[in-house]
């Protein structure tokens, strides 16, 4: 596949990713609002396609690139949470979108260019890598020290124990995920994919993977406030994710200075957009949370303005007590002649 090609299923997977984040985070809006009875049945659709659109678009775009823009969908989630269900989205949510929705545009222009992968065999070529075997060893060990060891000790006292389990596999159900999106792409091309058994060897290892990684994130939302975990599951799973595509697929290997800059200032950017939106998401905003500084400059401008407001008042009042004055005089005048 040439440059052309490869641009344009770079596109076809942005566009796919956009779509999702778009499908899921309106899908919470539809089970609140109930439209159309939707409440029942509509959000497991949204969600379905909101997910089955991410599974395509990781198998045309590079996953650094994926995963970062799922932020977006905690972004449409509450916008249209402010529009339709009258939730109020303060300033630093405001903040929030505005730098995950700039942080986006950074990455998506300094996207990587993972190295082609356009069959199975490829793919598992790349899974025999000695570094790939290494980091995937180090996720399943520490893995299972986290679940067996730290678990039962800190699980419900440190919130990093049950996230880092959901992270850490998470990245590989993201490179099973891709792998399963090439052998999709094979069999629409009337392969003999289902022939494969690297194919079926994936398609467990997701299953496993999800399942480990759903069971532990709810541990994680039973036990702790939303707000704590969201924002700091995604900076982990993201980069573990970023960190197991470098690995596999040479994402980074190509790349020059200046993109490597972008796409880290991209995902910080994200990171602290997503950071707002969530940590400060129920605390009211007031002049009174101002610093000092600009409590005092508020104040004295506050007394500029009364200043300001009497002395263009003033210029206006001589009109009538002139009148006064002459009509006083003339009084005056006549009593003396009397």
């Amino acid at each position: 596949m040439g440059p052309a090609g490869g641009r344009h299923g770079f596109y076809v997977g942005l566009g796919l990713a956009l779509a999702s984040s778009v499908f899921i985070g309106g899908s919470f809006i539809l089970k609140k609002k109930g439209l159309l009875r939707l409440c029942g049945r509509g959000r497991p659709r949204a969600v379905g396609i909101g997910e089955a659109a991410n599974f395509a678009a990781y198998a045309f775009a590079p996953a650094t690139l994926v995963t970062p823009l799922g932020a977006l969908s905690v972004l449409v989630s509450a916008v249209l949470s402010s529009t339709f269900l009258n939730e109020q989205l303060n300033v630093h949510g405001k903040i929030g979108c505005v730098l995950s929705i700039l942080g986006s545009t950074v990455m998506v222009i300094h996207a990587p260019q993972e190295e082609e992968v356009s069959s199975l065999e490829s793919m598992a070529e790349k899974l025999k890598d000695p570094g790939f075997i290494v980091f995937a060893v180090c996720v399943l060990v520490s893995s299972l020290l986290l679940i067996f060891v730290a678990g039962p000790r800190y699980g419900r006292s440190n919130v990093l124990v049950y996230v880092l389990v959901c992270s850490a596999i998470g990245s590989l159900s993201v490179s099973c995920v891709k792998g399963l999106g090439i052998a999709l792409k094979e069999l629409f091309a009337g392969k003999p994919v289902l022939k494969e058994p690297l194919g079926w060897v994936l398609l467990v290892c997701l299953v496993i993977c999800i399942s480990v990684q759903i069971n532990y994130l709810n541990k994680a939302l039973d036990i702790f406030n939303t707000s704590v975990v969201t924002p700091i599951y995604y900076v982990l799973f993201t980069t573990s994710v970023m960190t197991c595509s470098a690995i596999l697929f040479k994402e980074w290997q190509h790349m020059v200075l200046d993109n490597i800059i972008g796409t880290i200032s991209g995902f910080l950017t994200i990171v602290s957009g997503i950071f707002l939106l969530h940590a400060f998401r129920d605390v009211p905003f007031s002049p009174d949370l101002l610093p000092l500084f600009l409590q005092q400059g508020r104040a004295d401008l506050r007394t500029a303005w009364r200043g300001e407001d009497r002395h263009q008042s003033c210029q206006h009042q001589p009109l009538l007590p002139s009148e006064d004055k002459s009509s006083q005089s003339t009084e005056e005048e006549e009593g003396e002649s009397v």
